[in-house]
């Protein structure tokens, strides 16, 4: 290459003086026919993350420049130089990259080149799903998710699936979608841009609003909404007294373990979009089925957040027997509550008037009436 070069610039010259050619330096230029490109060579670098992205570097002895035609879109060749590269993002499938090698005499050599593009399945998906009322907001991830299809289970057998929207390497993200409560199978598909795909399923409970009665048998209702203060515990067990005016199957809890604090209770909240608040105008009265092994001591039913300004109302009720069932009646109407007054939060307590000494009681059908 250098003697040529070098050729050219003195033959300039020599033209330019008009000096003699001097010994072993001519204008026969034949050699650069022979200065052939040989020893083609290839290189896809194929990417793993479903971005269907191929780096393609030709690679030749002589070569000046390539021209690349991808085989996909465009049909413009793309020029190369020694050194460089092109690069293409492909979907799944099959092509023919053709690649023209030019040597520095002008000579060309085409080579097709088979490339196969294919994707694999996504991994790793993780779906986060909350619950406002009936109402689920969905987002999701997956390893090399090109996209993300989400079938809610409450649409039968010929339900559509649902498109989240995103990108690679992105969190999906889906419409929210509001159920009637009851229990669903949630089937979110990971999609990897070609045929392979991934799909995890979600049992879940679309639970109602929290209301009364209060039975304790519904697999729609979250007997979990709201929680404990001062030490208290409840959870939701099978009856383990059957018998005399309660024979249901299950039953609340509540323990009040040694030391926990005289002023300790339970909270459920009623408001939208988790509950029902409760109406004074559907009933004056709660009415409570209690188990406790003592007698005299005393269950409180509070009803708090009342509309209009309306305060806290609280009563208490005694037990009369023990180690059986009785319906306790707590009397809000005479508490003088304004008509249409509406309640957002519903509370017991158990003998507030001093420490927890390991006292266990069963509630069961809570309900309201005049």
């Amino acid at each position: 290459m250098k003697k040529i070069i070098l050729s050219f610039a003195i033959l300039s010259l020599l033209a330019t003086t008009g000096c003699s050619t001097p010994d072993g330096i001519d204008s026969d230029l034949s050699s650069l026919s022979s200065a052939n490109a040989s020893n083609f060579d290839k290189i896809f670098d194929v990417s793993t993350d479903n971005s269907g992205l191929v780096k393609i570097t030709p690679i030749g002895e002589g070569v000046s420049k390539s021209m690349v035609t991808l085989g996909q879109g465009s049909t413009d060749p793309i020029t190369v130089y020694p050194g460089g590269f092109t690069s293409h993002n492909y979907p799944e499938g099959n092509y023919t990259v053709t690649i023209v090698s030019y040597d520095i005499a002008g000579n060309q050599t085409s080579n097709d080149y088979p490339l196969q593009i294919v994707y694999v399945a996504p991994t790793n998906i993780n779906a986060t799903q909350n619950f406002a009322g009936t109402t689920l907001t969905l987002t999701a991830t997956a390893t090399n998710a090109n996209g993300i299809l989400v079938t809610w289970g409450d649409g039968g057998a010929n339900e559509t699936p649902t498109t989240m929207s995103g990108s690679l390497g992105e969190t999906f993200s889906a419409p929210a979608h509001t159920y009637a409560p009851g229990v669903y199978t949630l089937t979110v598909t990971a999609l990897s841009g070609g045929a392979a795909t991934t799909t995890t399923t979600y049992p879940i409970t679309v639970y109602a609003p929290f209301s009364l009665p209060i039975t304790y048998e519904s697999a729609i209702q979250n007997y979990s909404i709201g929680g404990t203060f001062g030490g208290v515990g409840v959870a939701k067990v099978a009856n383990p007294f059957p018998g005399g005016i309660n024979t249901s199957a299950n039953v609340w809890k509540y323990t009040k373990p040694t030391g926990a604090a005289s002023w300790s209770g339970t909270w459920t909240p009623l408001a939208s979009p988790n509950g029902t608040p409760i109406n004074i105008d559907n009933g004056s009265k709660i009415k409570v089925m209690v188990y406790s092994t003592e007698v005299g001591k005393m269950l409180n039913v509070e009803l708090e957040q009342g509309s209009n300004g309306v305060s806290n109302k609280i009563l208490k009720v005694a037990s009369t027997v023990a180690n059986q069932w009785e319906e306790l009646v707590f009397d809000f109407g005479t508490l003088g509550i304004p008509a249409g007054t509406t309640f957002g939060q519903q509370v017991f307590r158990y003998n507030d008037s001093s420490d927890g000494t390991g006292e266990v009681i069963y509630i069961d059908n809570v309900t309201q009436s005049n």
